[in-house]
C-alpha cells in the first residue's frame, strides 16, 4: 500500500516504532527507577515524587489483593484527575484487573448501564458519590465500594479553600460508611507494603481498560483495549514528540483521565518520559490559567473548547503563558481561527490531531513544526496505516475524493466487550477499523475530516457536512461557539440548523448570519434555522453534544 504521508515525516520521527511487549503499568515502574526524586504529580500545590507514587501504587495493589481482587476482574474507576486516579489505575492493572473507565458526571441510569454491562464488582470513587451508588447497587454486580476524599492529598489551607470553592460544608461531606463492603481508600493506602503474588500479564491478549463509547452506531459499547494497544499508542505519540526532554517536561493534565484521550496523552505518555503532571480535576478556566502561570507546563494536550476559553478570557493576558511549547488538540475539530489566536497569544505550537476510543485513541496528527496544514488532522502516526473508501462502491477513493476513513495499526482495539457482531461490523478480518468518519486525503498524504457519517445532512438529496458550515460561522468575529445539525423538514427531508453562542456583549441577527454565510456557502448549505444560546451542551472532555441539541 502506498503511504504518501511518510515523506512528510522529519528525520527525527521513525516510520515504525518499537513497542515493548510489557504490561502498561511498567511505564510508571520504569519511570520511578529513572526519576525517583523528580515530581510526578502536582495537585493544588501538593507534590508527589515518582518514588512515592510508585510506592503508593504498590501499597494500594496489595490492598486490592487483600480484598480479593483477582486477574480479569473489572474495576470501575470513577474519579476526576487527582492522585487517587493515577494510584488506582496502575494498581488495578498491576493485580491483573481491567479498568472500567467511568465518568464521575454519569447519571444514575448511565452508571448502572456501564456497571451492568461490564460486570464490575469493584468501584473506586469519591465519598460524595456514594449516595448515587447506593441507589443503583442492587441492580449491578458490585461487591466492593472503595471511597476516597477530595481533600486527602491537600494541605490544610488548600482543603479549606477547595471546600469553599466546591461549596462543600462539614454537613455535606459524606462520611465513609461503616458497612462491610465499603472501604476507605486512605486506609488501604496506609497498609504496609507486602510482596504481590506473581500475576502473569499477556500484553497482547489481556484487557487493560474498557472504554465505553458510542462507537459508529450510537449504542454504548465497551472498547476492549489491551496493555499492548495502550503501550503502542504511548510509544507512537512519544515518537511524535521528538523534542520532548526526558525528565524535564511538565504537562497540564486537564483532559480527563477517564476519557481515553486524557488517559493516553495526559497520563501514560508523559509518565513514560518522566514528566510532571499538573493535575486539574475539572475544567475551571481561572484554575487553568493560574496553574500555567505558577507551574510552567510545557505541554498541553487539550480540546478546542479549552483553547477557545483561554483565547476569550478577559484576564488571560495577565498570566504568563509563555512556558507552553507544544499543544495537541483532539476530540473535536479545531477551527483555524482558534489555533491562530492561541498561537499568537502564547507562542506555542498548536496542532490538530485525530483519534477515537477504539484506537487507544490517537491515529493522526499534524507534525509539531511548520508542516502543519490548516484544516487537516495531519498524517498517520508511526506504525499506522489509513485509507479512504468510496461511500458507494467500497473501493479505495481517489485523491481528494471523500469516503469513509479506515485505520489499521497496533493501537486498534481487540473488539467490543461481549458484542461479537458489533466487532465484526467495525473491524475487518484483516484488521481495518471502520471509523464512521467521512474524510479525504490529499496528494501529500494529509487527511481531512469532512464529517461524521451519521451527522451528514441530506437536503433534497444534496449532502451538507456540518463541519463545513461551522468553519464559516467561526470566522464571524461575533461568534464564540457554533454547532450545525440537520433537523426534519417536510419539504427537503432535512434542513440545516445552526445553534450559536455569541461573544460577550455582542448582538447578531439571524439575517446577518445568513448574509455572512452566503458569501462562502452554496444556498442549500446556508442555515435555514438559527438559534442563539448562552452556552452549548458539552461532554466532560469539552466535545459539543449535538445529540442533546437534536
Amino acid at each position: 500500500m502506498e503511504k504518501p504521508w511518510l515523506k512528510q515525516y522529519p528525520s527525527t520521527i521513525p516510520a515504525i516504532v518499537e513497542i515493548p511487549e510489557k504490561p502498561l503499568f511498567s511505564l510508571l515502574a520504569e519511570g520511578a527507577l529513572k526519576h525517583r526524586d523528580r515530581t510526578a504529580l502536582i495537585f493544588f500545590g501538593k507534590k508527589i515524587s515518582y518514588a512515592t507514587l510508585q510506592d503508593m501504587v504498590e501499597r494500594f495493589a496489595g490492598g486490592l489483593v487483600k480484598l480479593g481482587l483477582k486477574k480479569g476482574d473489572r474495576v470501575s474507576i470513577m474519579l476526576p484527575n487527582m492522585p487517587q486516579f493515577v494510584i488506582a489505575f496502575y494498581a488495578a492493572l498491576k493485580v491483573g484487573a481491567t479498568v472500567v473507565q467511568t465518568n464521575p458526571l454519569y447519571t444514575e441510569h448511565e452508571l448502572e448501564e456501564i456497571l451492568r454491562d461490564s460486570g464490575a464488582q469493584t468501584i473506586i470513587t469519591l465519598d460524595r458519590f456514594y449516595p448515587k451508588i447506593q441507589h443503583i447497587r442492587e441492580k449491578t454486580k458490585l461487591k466492593r465500594v472503595i471511597l476516597s476524599r477530595v481533600e486527602s492529598f491537600l494541605p490544610l489551607a488548600k482543603k479549606i479553600l477547595l471546600r469553599a470553592k466546591w461549596k462543600l460544608t462539614r454537613e455535606s461531606i459524606p462520611q465513609i460508611p461503616n458497612e462491610p463492603e465499603a472501604y476507605d481508600f486512605d486506609k488501604l493506602l496506609s497498609e504496609p507494603a507486602s510482596p504481590l503474588p506473581d500475576i502473569p500479564i499477556n500484553p497482547k491478549e489481556d484487557i487493560a481498560i474498557l472504554q465505553y463509547t458510542g462507537g459508529t452506531t450510537g449504542t454504548p459499547k465497551g472498547a476492549m483495549l489491551t496493555h499492548y494497544n495502550l503501550m503502542a499508542n504511548a510509544m507512537q505519540n512519544k515518537a511524535w514528540f521528538p523534542n520532548a526532554r526526558e525528565g524535564q517536561e511538565a504537562v497540564l493534565a486537564v483532559a480527563p483521565f477517564f476519557h481515553v484521550y486524557g488517559m493516553t496523552i495526559a497520563m501514560n505518555l508523559p509518565l513514560s518520559y518522566g514528566s510532571t503532571l499538573v493535575l486539574i480535576p475539572r475544567f475551571d478556566i481561572d484554575e487553568m490559567l493560574k496553574a500555567i502561570d505558577r507551574y510552567k507546563p510545557t505541554l498541553f494536550p487539550g480540546v478546542p473548547t479549552l483553547y477557545i476559553a483561554i483565547n476569550n478570557h478577559p484576564k488571560a493576558k495577565h498570566y504568563d503563558l509563555s512556558s507552553l511549547r507544544e499543544c495537541i488538540s483532539g476530540s473535536a475539530s479545531l477551527p483555524s481561527e482558534v489555533r491562530e489566536k492561541f498561537e499568537k497569544m502564547t507562542g506555542a505550537i498548536l496542532v490538530e490531531g485525530y483519534g477515537l476510543s477504539e484506537a487507544s485513541p490517537v491515529t493522526h496528527s499534524n507534525i509539531l513544526d511548520s508542516k502543519q496544514v490548516p484544516g487537516s488532522i495531519g498524517v498517520p502516526l508511526p506504525s499506522t496505516e489509513a485509507r479512504v473508501l468510496n461511500l458507494e462502491t467500497g473501493q479505495p477513493a481517489n485523491i481528494g475524493e471523500s469516503g469513509e476513513l479506515l485505520i489499521r495499526g497496533p493501537q486498534i482495539m481487540k473488539g467490543y466487550w461481549n458484542k461479537p457482531e458489533a466487532t465484526r461490523a467495525t473491524i475487518t478480518p484483516d484488521g481495518w477499523l471502520h471509523t464512521g468518519d467521512v474524510a479525504t486525503m490529499d496528494v501529500n498524504g494529509y487527511f481531512f475530516i469532512v464529517d461524521r457519517l451519521k451527522d451528514m445532512i441530506n437536503c433534497s438529496g444534496l449532502k451538507v457536512y456540518p463541519k463545513e458550515v461551522e468553519e464559516v460561522l467561526y470566522r464571524h468575529p461575533k461568534v464564540r461557539e457554533a454547532a450545525v445539525l440537520g433537523v426534519t423538514d417536510s419539504y427537503r427531508g432535512e434542513t440545516v440548523k445552526a445553534v450559536i453562542v455569541l461573544q460577550p456583549d455582542t448582538t447578531l441577527t439571524e439575517q446577518e448570519i445568513i448574509e455572512f454565510c452566503s458569501e462562502s456557502l452554496a444556498k442549500y448549505k446556508i442555515p435555514k434555522i438559527i438559534e442563539f444560546r448562552s452556552e452549548l451542551p458539552k461532554s466532560a472532555v469539552g466535545k459539543i453534544l449535538k445529540r442533546n441539541l437534536k
